[in-house]
This record gives C-alpha cells, structure tokens and sequence, in this order.
C-alpha cells in the first residue's frame, strides 16, 4: 500500500487467511439458516391459508343446515347470536364497491336456498336464516374488504424496496386467535368463513403496522440537510469517511420529530454521538436522532409519526448544532432520503382510495 510517498507491505499468513474463510463461512452459514427458517414460517403460512380455502370449499350445504334447524332451533339461535356480537364488534360499514373476488367464497346463493327450505321446512326458523344468511354476507364481504387492502399495503412495501414476506414471517403467530373466541358454537365448531376472515384480518393488520413503522414524516427541516448519507469529507480529521445518516442544520432547542410510529427504545448518550433517543418501528426497523440538546420523551414511549422527541443541540462529536438522522434496517444503517422523500406519497396512495371511500362510507 502506497501511502505519502511511503510503501508498505501486508502479510496474510496462512492462519489468517484459514480464520477470514472460516469467519466467512459462517456468515455464510447464518444467512442461509435465517433464510431457510423464514421460508419454513412463509410455507407454513401459505399451507394454513390454502387449507382455509378448502375448508370453505366445504361448508354446509342448504339440506345439512334444514337439519341443523330441526334438531335444535335454540342451539341455532344461540350460535347466530354469537356470531352477531362479533361482527357487530368487527366493522358496523363497509365501503359500498367490495367485489366478488376467487380467493373468496360466495354464499349467496346457497343461503338463499337455505332460507327457502329453512322457511318451508320450519317457518318458526324463517327469521333465524336469514339473519345467518345476511351474516355469512357480511363475513365474506369484509374479508375480500380485508385482502383489498392487505394487496394495497404489500404493493407501497414492495415499492419502497422492503420485502413484505419478512414482515408476515415475524407477525404470523398471532392469526385468527381473538376471532375463534367471538364466533366459536357451544360445540366448540368453528365455521371456516370466520377463520378465514380472522386469516385476512391478520394479514392486514400485520401489513398496515409495518406501512406505519416505516420512515415518512421529516424529523426536521428538509431543506436544511447539510450533509448527505455515504462517503464524504470528515469535517474534523479531513480523511474520507462513511456518514451514515442525514444532517439536518438548525437553531438550537428546534424539535427534533419521530419519522414514524413505534417504541421509543433508547434515551441517552453514545459516544460520538451525543444525546441519543432511538425508536423501534417493529420488522428490524430502527430510527436514530442524535446530537440532542434535549430529550423530550422517555424509553419505552409508544410514539406516532410527527411526535416531538427531542430539540436539536450540538452534543457529542459536532460542529455547531444540528440533528444527525439514521435509519437502520437488521442493524444496517440505510440511506433514509429515499425513505422521507417517497413513502408519504406512495403512502398517500395506498392509503388514499380506501380512506375515501371509509369516510364516505361512515359519513
């Protein structure tokens, strides 16, 4: 290596080039294990949700439900009623252009023959079948209402460069749960709609919480940055160095803003950085704010978007006052202007249409 007129030599000793292969090898070996168990958490997922679809492939016909109603008529209502609290519990509207979709199953005509024979069969039960044939309508609607909005979210993911298998992988455990106990029969029965919706729900849930958690309001002044992610000039030693963030100049006590909702995870001071507050946005996202002249919230804090988390001061390695900003993915630092400067409108238009139609829909 040629340095300032000066040449050195560099010895890679047999031992040495033995442990760089070794150490090699097993990054090599961990990244394999964690994308092997992810496909294992993605393929078990896939089967639950196929295994669903077959279920619903096989619900109660109109002659098997005809019987159900003559053997007990107060079990019948005692489960319709049961399953009325849930999905008064779930979702009082729905936008009004839900369409039909494969994935789903479509009752319709099979209730409407049930409450056919139902009513000639047993015109006490009349009433009982309809309600379940509006209820069973209300389930599947809200579940191609539920996987509409689970493709809006995973396409803005995807946009973003984010891959959200990883973020269904780490939430997966959770499907379904809290709907079994609300629309479970006396017999302990489960209908494969409500499982499939409870399915749906999950994934939706899972998906939007990860859109949440991702980098989009500025946490100060964008037309401040003085200073961008990568390599650049060291302002102190000169030499070339990796900046792994974005500077944002300003006054000090100027707030410092999260960039998006999570759990404040850190408060306080790490060498070269100064005053530090550090949020976890779920799905290995993190958020760093440094140089602080003030800490404005505490460890443990939930936080939205746009929350006040701290002022800008000049703590820690810096030159004069200013906000140091990273985004950190599986503890990799990222380059955040991507981040700030497409989520908010690719957000904008995952989120937009079905707000709309939400608001149009309750007002």
């Amino acid at each position: 290596m040629r340095s300032r007129g000066q040449v050195r030599f560099v010895t890679l000793t047999s031992k040495m080039q033995m442990l760089a292969a070794g150490g090699a090898l097993a990054a090599v070996s961990i990244w394999g294990g964690s994308m092997g168990v992810m496909g294992i958490l993605q393929y078990q997922a896939q089967s639950e949700r196929n295994s669903l679809l077959s279920r619903e492939a096989q619900v109660a016909k109109s002659e098997s439900r005809v019987a159900a109603y003559r053997d007990d008529l107060d079990k019948v209502a005692d489960d319709l009623g049961r399953r009325q609290d849930f999905i008064e519990s779930v979702l009082p509207m729905l936008p009004d252009d839900v369409k039909a979709d494969e994935t789903v199953s479509d009752s319709k005509d099979e209730a409407a023959k049930t409450v056919a024979k139902v009513s000639a069969a047993i015109p006490e039960a009349g009433a009982l079948a309809r309600l379940e044939a509006r209820q069973l309508a209300f389930v599947e609607n809200l579940t191609r209402y539920a996987d509409r909005r689970s493709a809006a979210a995973e396409k803005a993911i995807r946009q973003l460069g984010l891959d959200p298998r990883r973020m269904l992988a780490e939430t997966r455990t959770g499907q379904g749960g809290p709907l079994q106990r609300l629309s479970t029969s006396r017999d302990g029965s489960l209908d494969p709609r409500f499982a499939r919706l409870g399915a749906s729900l999950s994934r939706m849930d899972a998906l939007e919480r990860g859109l949440n958690g991702i980098p989009q309001f500025m946490p100060a002044d964008y037309s401040q940055i003085s200073s961008g992610f990568g390599y650049r000039r060291d302002p102190f030693n000169g030499g070339a160095a990796m900046h792994a963030g974005l500077d944002f100049r300003g006054p000090i006590g100027s707030p410092i803003h999260a960039a998006a909702a999570g759990v404040v995870s850190f408060v306080g001071q790490i060498r070269g950085y100064g005053n530090v507050v550090e949020i976890r946005h779920g799905n290995g996202m993190l958020t760093r704010y440094a140089h602080m002249s003030r800490f404005k919230t505490k460890k443990g804090t939930p936080v939205e978007a746009g929350d006040v988390i701290g002022l800008i001061g000049s703590t820690g390695r810096s030159t004069g006052p200013h906000l140091h900003f990273e985004v950190r993915v599986n503890g990799r630092a990222v380059n955040p202007r991507p981040f700030l400067e497409s989520a908010p409108h690719v957000l904008e238009e995952a989120r937009g249409t079905l707000a709309t139609k939400d608001a149009s829909t309750n007002g």
